[in-house]
């Protein structure tokens, strides 16, 4: 169960590099969704000191004030016995470090470049991995230790910010309380036990951890609380003996420091009989064992979280498209597979399938008979007119059989009435092709992420539509004048027979179809 302790590990890590640290919003994400051990207590209280001791290393920044101005991320790493222990940040992953001096420097140094050299917080948490022999696999969010009053140099509302900051990760189902107080004080009086109360009524989330026992006035003690008396848990609460401030100076060995503990505790007469279930290391140990049950028991929820994060991302990126190559040959592969479902979707407004083909067929069927029907043939062809041409065409001199002049310039004149809706059906069908290439453009799913490309096969569709237009209307017009072989001499001999009657005219082949 312990590779569950490193694979969430790893998933935090991954949604911090992303971006989701949680604390700072009220949307479900991911990481609220991953079990962790929450640090809280006031200033003071000792935080750093447990912190310290369950690390087994002296790497924290101390001093006055709010040292804690950005929630720190502390994943421990259990590692084989005889390998150097060494910490690693997630800001500078290809850096080790060895000296836990410089890791405390670093923890300095990277909350003053997100909040200056100010006294403002962040809720932008620092990312921290430690690989020793000398700890447990185990996650502890260490937060701004809450207070009371601000100070010199911080805001007028860096009270209520901090307990903002801290009420956000710790009001979040899956966070396990580590609520430090100093047995010092009175329990009633605990900002740790008096967040918790609220957030966890019942105890269930929640570790008490209780500070400073060496440091309490003489003939007094913190059985009842230690033993639950004076405020129930649901989870045994635990002593810790913190380093005195001599050791602080001193730098003394952590492991001499756990060993002092062991001894306090064994020696006392007030705890001897608690020994076994007292110190920093039983500490450890038992959020370990804890984190991994709630994880165990969590697992499904996540793996169900993931999954369903993984589709809405798959659904997401097939929406937005894949990456595109780099090299050239690729990128217009691409623009060819791009123009090619372009292609697909016009051929189908063209040929059925989608709407639009129906229209250009529309203009063949109705509009251009429409405007045929309406050309004056009628007085074209009227005898008076018809005399008139043919007395004109052959001047003095008379015909012998038929009036072929006349016959030709009644077929020119004729013609020339369809010129006019023949170039007006090649127009409306080029405007309606123009429309399709716009809808077939806006209905390519591939296109939607490239309007540049989108911009240039319109351009480029709208160029060749115009050179074809004005080819159009060439070809229409000549097909126009070969219609002229259809007008045979009989066809006059009959027209005094037919002039009450509607005109048979002239049937053009090509408009017909």
């Amino acid at each position: 169960m312990e590779s569950l302790i490193v694979t969430v590990n790893r998933i935090q890590r991954a949604c911090t590099v992303l971006g989701d640290h949680g604390g700072d919003t009220n949307l479900p994400t991911l990481w609220e969704a991953l079990p962790s051990v929450v640090v809280v207590g006031g200033q003071s209280s000792g935080k750093s000191s447990v912190l310290e001791s369950i690390v087994g290393r002296d790497f924290l920044p101390r001093g006055s004030g709010i040292v804690t101005r950005r929630p720190l991320v502390l994943q421990l790493h259990k590692t084989e016995r005889g390998l150097q222990e060494y910490g690693e940040f997630l800001h500078l992953p290809k850096k080790k470090f060895t000296d836990f001096s410089m890791v405390r420097k670093e923890i300095q140094d990277e909350t003053d470049r997100m909040t200056g050299k100010s006294k403002q917080i962040s809720p932008v948490p620092i990312h921290l991995s430690i690989y020793s022999p000398n700890v447990v696999n185990l996650t502890l969010i260490d937060l701004p230790g809450l207070t009371k009053v601000a100070v010199e140099g911080q805001p007028e509302s860096i009270v209520q910010d901090i307990e903002s900051m801290v009420r956000s990760y710790v009001e979040k189902p899956n966070c396990i309380i580590l609520a430090i107080t100093p047995a010092n004080q009175d329990i009633a009086t605990s900002d740790a036990i008096k967040l918790s109360r609220e957030v966890d009524p019942t105890g269930e989330r929640t570790f008490g951890v209780l500070t400073k026992l060496d440091l309490m006035d003489k003939g007094t003690n913190a059985i009842d609380v230690l033993e639950g008396r004076a405020y129930p848990l649901q989870h045994p609460w635990v002593g810790i003996v913190n380093r005195s401030q001599a050791d602080i100076k001193k730098n003394v060995d952590m492991i001499a420091s756990r060993w002092k503990e062991r001894e306090f505790f064994a020696s006392s007469p007030d705890y001897g009989h608690l020994a076994s279930k007292m110190g920093s290391e039983y500490l450890a140990k038992v959020l370990s064992k804890h984190l991994e049950s709630v994880i165990r028991a969590r697992l499904p929820g996540i793996t169900s979280l993931i999954n369903k994060s993984i589709e809405e991302l798959e659904a997401e990126l097939s929406h937005l498209g894949r990456s595109v190559a780099v090299d050239a040959g690729a990128q217009l592969y691409t623009i060819l597979e791009l123009c090619r479902a372009f292609d697909r979707i016009f051929k189908e407004h063209l040929d059925g399938g989608r709407p639009g083909g129906d229209r250009i067929y529309g203009v063949f069927d109705h509009q251009l008979p429409a405007a045929l029907r309406k050309l004056p043939f009628d007085r074209h062809l009227s005898l008076q007119n018809i005399r008139k041409v043919v007395s004109e065409a052959d001047g003095y001199q008379p015909h012998l059989i038929a009036p072929e002049q006349g016959y030709r310039r009644l077929i020119d004149g004729a013609l020339n009435y369809f010129r006019g809706p023949a170039e007006a059906s090649v127009d409306a069908v080029h405007f309606l092709l123009k429309e399709l290439v716009r809808r077939s453009i806006a209905e390519t799913q591939e296109l939607k992420r490239f309007p540049t490309l989108q911009a240039e096969i319109a351009a480029a569709a709208s160029e060749a539509l115009e050179r074809f237009r004005e080819d159009s209307k060439k070809t229409t017009l000549r097909m126009v004048d070969m219609e002229s072989s259809y007008l045979t001499v009989d066809f006059f001999r009959k027209l005094p027979q037919e002039v009450e009657k509607e005109i048979p005219f002239l049937r053009l082949w090509f408009i017909a179809k």
